[in-house]
């Protein structure tokens, strides 16, 4: 059966559908960047609220300013923008079609269609999922990157922007010249301050070629931070024909864990929906939340998919069953990095550790290891690099995080332990494989790309772990080597 609005009450018994009139809702929110994530995690919370006949005036317009966006465009306005989500519980499997979104804005270059939209009044959030490199930050210090090539065409193009950061200025511009006030700019993504980041981004590139809309930007324009957390795979043959098997013919559907948590500062300059009636937490402190969540969950991922990938394992469920894999992800974590990160309530970082171990090892998510050791090079020095340099301060061990990096550039090399090929799986993967390759017999050609490592590269503590690490991993092998880090006490 097609998915659209038309078929929604046909759907196959037992799948839950809106419950709210599509035809009455009316748009509030820009997402731009609309992928799983957004679908299985922000869109699902507004949703919840419309099933209660609440925040009907803030559905979704989905956006975007990459050619992949427009073929998702396509797929989501052929089926009414609904989506099927489908949810991989160890117990069984349940789906529900959601329908919070309603509309997709043309996908042009220039992004004139994209700064009309947002220059509605009606809207009054623009959220972002645009991934952690795609804020524009220099990767060894976090500060704007004001040289990048997107960033000086939009200084000197402003009124036909190539980034996202770029058509928000451009709209926020038109709002002030109509008296009709600004936008909250959201970021739900996996950053450290991801809306300090956002106001940073935002605020820097308007300077650029407007001072006075930068400082009212500054002045007016709210970013809030935020946590966001669920486990999204991507959509391939296999979540389609999951889908199938459930009667529905989705061209998009998502399927994702069986938790979510969103946790958000409560900061919205144009009103928001109430999103505390559906599970999220507002609240001033969301940083302990996203540090929790960044040093252990994501920096996590990394600590599993390197070695996966060095040894040829599929998915993030077969690396926490990997004998050696798993164990090493639980000491590194439990050993390195706990020790720097704060409880929240009700939680602390060991019950955090011991909660992640069990979603990762949630048989029904085919999270591939390839999908989550995508672009190490914003993941490592968002992720890890922070508890590292925590560490090298605090003097406390350090064994297991340098050879989660030396993994890492044992992983860049281009080989697995079994001679076969590691497709390029990196923005920066040309210079990351060269690099690689030079540092298989100079171990510090790594650590000197201070882009990602600072000032790493200078402390004889972490240098001489990573050295020795990486050594050992040409030397004599992944599984050798974590074995050995397994064997030491503490």
């Amino acid at each position: 059966m097609k998915l659209s609005n038309d078929t929604l009450s046909d759907l196959p018994e037992g799948i839950e559908r809106p419950r709210y009139d599509r035809a009455t809702l009316t748009p509030g929110i820009v997402h731009i960047g609309l992928g799983n994530f957004h679908r299985a995690h922000q869109a699902w919370y507004l949703h919840r609220l419309m099933q209660q006949g609440k925040a009907l005036d803030w559905a979704i317009v989905g956006a975007g300013v990459r050619a992949p966006d427009a073929q998702m465009r396509e797929r989501l306005l052929a089926q009414d923008c609904l989506t099927t989500l489908i949810e991989l519980d160890p117990k069984g499997i349940s789906a529900e079609v959601t329908g919070s979104m309603i509309d997709f804005v043309p996908v042009e270059e220039g992004n004139g269609p994209l700064i009309a939209q947002m220059s509605d009044p009606a809207i009054r959030i623009v959220s972002l999922t645009v991934t952690e490199g795609g804020y524009y930050r220099d990767p060894s210090d976090g500060s704007f990157a004001a040289d990048h090539d997107d960033i000086r065409h939009d200084a000197t193009n402003p009124d036909a922007p190539r980034t996202a950061f770029g058509a928000i200025i451009a709209a926020q511009k038109a709002r002030r010249a109509a008296g009709t006030g600004p936008f909250t700019v959201q970021s739900c993504d996996n950053l450290q301050g991801n809306g300090d980041i956002a106001r940073d981004t935002v605020v820097s590139l308007a300077r650029l070629s407007d001072a006075d809309l930068a400082d009212w930007i500054d002045a007016k324009v709210s970013f809030p931070n935020a946590m966001v957390d669920c486990i999204v795979p991507a959509t391939g043959p296999s979540e389609i024909a999951k889908v199938k098997e459930l009667g529905i013919d989705d061209a998009a559907p998502v399927t994702h864990e069986n938790f979510r948590q969103w946790v958000i500062q409560d900061d919205f300059c144009a009103g928001r929906p109430p999103w505390e009636e559906v599970g999220a937490t507002m609240t001033d402190d969301v940083h302990t939340y996203e540090s929790m969540k960044l040093r252990l969950l994501n920096a996590g991922h990394q600590v599993l998919a390197t070695p996966g990938e060095i040894l040829g394992v599929e998915t993030i469920h077969g690396c926490m069953e990997h004998p050696l894999i798993g164990p090493f992800f639980r000491k590194v974590l439990s050993d390195e990095v706990a020790p720097h990160v704060d409880a929240v309530p009700g939680m602390s970082a060991q019950d955090y550790i011991d909660l992640i171990s069990t979603r990762f090892a949630n048989p029904k998510i085919r999270d591939t290891v390839r999908r989550v050791a995508f672009d190490g090079a914003s993941r490592h020095p968002g992720f890890l690099l922070p508890t590292v340099r925590d560490a090298v301060q605090a003097n406390t061990p350090i064994a297991g995080l340098a050879l989660v990096e030396a993994l890492w550039a044992r992983m860049c090399g281009g080989t697995r332990a079994d001679g076969s090929r590691i497709e390029p799986n990196d923005p920066n993967w040309d210079a990351l494989n060269k690099v690689a390759l030079a540092a298989k017999d100079n171990p510090m050609a790594w650590l000197e790309q201070s882009q990602y490592y600072g000032k790493l590269a200078s402390d004889r503590r972490f240098a001489d772990a990573f050295t020795a690490a990486l050594s050992d991993l040409w030397d004599r092998g992944c599984e050798a080597v974590l074995a050995d880090y397994l064997s030491r006490d503490g």
